[in-house]
């Protein structure tokens, strides 16, 4: 194919993405209350992590109100949630469109090393989208919706804030749970081994406390506890994945004679 045939068979697929997403977005537009229940509910102290700790600590109730500032706003974040309940939805099609345009490109072992290494990152990253959502947001939201530093000074959190923290903290997880993904490509390509994350993992275990609790700033042990196992556990999990040597290499030195 020359390179006008390569730039139309991408305008085809993209299109149908386009498509495809925008229908199922149109869809979404009208489970309205059904997709904002699911948004919203990590805001309300029945919330089934909230119910858990209940079962081992006393957790008081609270309550926090979410308002709008600008007239068309809530109209907008509407659409935006469509949009990315679309690509959400469609995200698997997407994957195989991308997949079938790229892989002619490819030799048939790269090929059947890359099929599954797109179903496991794509498994990872939902995965990590469901711990947030599940986990890190709603423990977020509590201690930063509830927190005041006077009586006189009340919250009042926009829906805008409340979206766009939900998203990026999705987003970030979600890279974050790449994590043995990312090694495990390193360690092909021959630039991390497993002997590399052993050498520093007292230092990568510090690191992952200061990122949880930067992320979750609660000042609780439990939640610092369960924010920071996960990605401790992504940590081990890269290193049981990774090579004991480079490629090439011996894993033994061999000897010199004298």
């Amino acid at each position: 194919m020359t390179f006008w045939d390569h730039l139309d068979a991408l305008r085809a697929v993209l299109l149908r993405c386009g498509v495809v997403v925008i229908v199922i977005a149109v869809v979404a537009f009208g489970f309205r209350d059904e997709l904002f229940d699911i948004l919203l509910a990590p805001k309300e102290s029945d919330f089934c992590i909230y119910r858990l700790f209940r079962v081992f600590s006393e957790l008081p109730n609270f309550h926090v109100e979410l308002i709008n500032t600008a007239l068309a706003r809530q109209f907008i974040i509407h659409m935006q949630i469509s949009f990315a309940a679309g690509v959400v939805v469609a995200s698997p099609y997407l994957l195989f469109e991308v997949f079938r345009f790229i892989a002619p490109a490819l030799y048939p072992n790269e090929r059947k090393a890359m099929l599954p290494a797109i179903g496991v990152s794509y498994l990872m990253f939902i995965v990590g989208s469901l711990v947030n959502y599940f986990v890190i947001f709603p423990l977020t939201f509590r201690f930063l919706g509830t927190y005041q530093v006077s009586a006189d000074v009340p919250n009042m959190i926009t829906l805008d804030s409340y979206i766009s923290t939900l998203i990026s903290l999705t987003l970030a997880f979600g890279l974050v749970f790449e994590m043995p993904v990312v090694c495990w490509i390193l360690g092909r390509l021959g630039i991390l081994t497993a002997p590399m994350l052993r050498a520093v993992r007292r230092h990568a275990i510090v690191v992952i406390l200061v990122v949880a609790a930067i992320i979750t700033p609660t000042g609780d042990p439990v939640t610092l506890f369960l924010v920071s196992c996960p990605i401790w556990g992504l940590y081990e999990a890269s290193i049981f994945l990774l090579p004991t040597h480079k490629p090439n290499q011996p894993n033994q030195p061999i000897s010199t004679p004298s």
